[in-house]
C-alpha cells in the first residue's frame, strides 16, 4: 500500500510539473530579417520519398536573405541524389555534396554532419534538419531569432510529431511527454549541467562558435544519439542550450508503422540511460508509477485508479501542448510505457549481441 501511495504521489508531482513546463515553454518568433549567413544542413541517406517535400519547404523560408542549403548524400542507393540534383538545378541556394562511407570510429550521421559543416566555412549559424521534417515559412528564422533573444548557443524547436498507426500513437508522444514531465525547463535553460540538456536532431540551430568550441560532430563521432551528445558537449564547453516549442514551426513523422518504429528506436535506446542497469532502473521506476497503479485499478483499487488518472492527466497536458492526439490515446499511457520498456530491453539485448544496424550499416 505504501508503494502504491508513493506511486500516486509521484504521478501527481509529474503532472503538476508538466503543467508548469507547458506554461513556461518558450515560443520562438521572428519578425525582422536575419542579417547573418545561415546554413541549413541536410544529411540524407535513402530519402527519395521525403527529400523533395523537405527541400520545397526549406526553399520557402522567409526573412533569410543570406540563406544557403547544403545537402550531403550519404551513399544513398535509391534516387535521393538525383532528386536533390534536380532541385539544385532550379535554385542556386541548394548545393548537393557527395558523401562517403564513414571512417573507423565514426557513425554515418555524425560524419555526414561534420562534412556539411566543413563545406560552409563562412556560415555564422548552422541549422541541422532531418529529411522527414517539414518546416513552416518562419521556422529557420524563428530558431535563429530565438537563439538571439534567449541568449543561448543552441536551440532545439521541438516539432509537432505526426503519428498515423497505433504503434506510432503509442510511442511517439512519449518524446515530448518525457521532457515536459521530468526536465525543469527554466533551470535547464540557465544551467550549464550536461545532464539537463534537451535536444532533437530533427531540427536545431547552433552558433558556429559554440559548435567549434565543443569539438563539433567529431566529438560525438560514435554517438548514436548524436544530437543530445552534442548539446551536452556544448554545455561542457561553456555554452547554453534549450528546447523551445516548435509545433507551429515544424512537423515530423519519424516512422510509419511498427516495421519502421521498432528498429528506429531499438538502434538508440540502449544509449539513452547510460547503461543496461541504468535503463532497467529507469523503467522499473516508470512502471511503478505509470503501470502498477493501472493494474491495481483493474483489481478495484481506488488508490490505483487515482494514480492511473493522474498519469493520464499528465499525458493529456503534454498532448494539448504539443499537438498530439488526445482521445483515446492518453488513456493508453500504461501501455505506451510498457511498449517503450520492451523497445529499450530489446535495444540493450541486441547491442550486447552486436546485432544493431540502421539503414544498412552496423552500429
Amino acid at each position: 500500500m505504501k508503494a502504491l501511495a508513493f506511486a500516486v504521489v509521484s504521478a501527481g508531482v509529474g503532472t503538476v510539473h508538466a503543467v508548469i513546463n507547458s506554461r513556461l515553454l518558450r515560443v520562438p518568433l521572428a519578425t525582422e530579417p536575419i542579417n547573418r549567413v545561415v546554413a541549413v544542413l541536410l544529411p540524407v541517406r535513402n530519402e527519395e520519398a521525403q527529400v523533395r517535400p523537405c527541400l520545397t519547404r526549406l526553399l520557402d523560408q522567409k526573412l533569410l536573405p543570406q540563406l544557403r542549403i547544403l545537402v550531403l548524400d550519404d551513399c544513398s542507393t535509391d534516387r535521393t541524389a538525383a532528386i536533390v540534383a534536380d532541385v539544385a538545378a532550379t535554385d542556386g541556394r541548394v548545393h548537393l555534396l557527395p558523401g562517403s562511407e564513414p571512417p573507423p570510429g565514426w557513425l554515418g550521421k555524425p560524419y555526414a554532419c561534420a562534412q556539411l559543416v566543413e563545406a560552409c566555412p563562412d556560415a555564422e549559424v548552422l541549422v541541422f534538419v532531418d529529411a522527414d521534417v517539414l518546416l513552416g515559412p518562419l521556422a529557420v528564422a524563428g530558431a535563429v531569432a530565438g537563439m538571439a533573444s534567449l541568449g543561448v548557443d543552441m536551440v532545439s524547436p521541438f516539432p509537432r510529431q505526426l503519428a498515423g498507426s497505433w504503434a506510432e500513437r503509442l510511442v511517439q508522444p512519449l518524446l515530448a511527454w518525457s521532457w515536459l514531465t521530468f526536465v525543469p525547463l527554466r533551470t535547464a535553460e540557465r544551467s550549464s549541467r550536461p545532464s539537463l540538456a534537451v535536444a532533437t536532431g530533427q531540427f536545431f540551430a547552433v552558433s558556429r562558435g559554440a559548435y567549434e568550441r565543443s569539438g563539433g560532430h567529431a566529438s560525438v563521432r560514435g554517438a548514436v544519439v548524436e544530437d543530445l551528445a552534442l548539446a551536452r558537449n556544448i554545455r561542457r564547453t561553456g555554452g547554453r542550450t534549450t528546447v523551445v516549442d516548435g509545433t507551429a514551426l515544424a512537423q515530423c513523422r519519424m516512422y510509419r508503422g511498427w516495421a519502421e518504429l521498432s528498429p528506429g528506436y531499438t538502434k538508440s535506446l540502449w544509449s539513452a540511460f547510460g547503461s543496461p542497469a541504468g535503463a532497467a532502473a529507469v523503467f522499473a521506476a516508470l512502471a511503478s508509477v505509470y503501470v502498477v497503479p493501472a493494474v491495481a485499478a483493474m483489481s478495484g483499487s481506488r488508490l490505483g485508479l487515482a494514480g492511473y488518472l493522474l498519469g493520464v492527466s499528465g499525458r493529456t497536458v503534454s498532448a494539448r501542448r504539443t499537438g498530439d492526439r488526445l482521445w483515446p490515446d492518453v488513456l493508453l499511457h500504461p501501455i505506451s510505457m510498457t511498449v517503450a520498456g520492451y523497445l529499450t530491453a530489446r535495444s540493450c539485448w541486441l547491442r550486447r549481441r552486436g546485432g544493431l544496424a540502421w539503414k544498412g550499416r552496423m552500429l
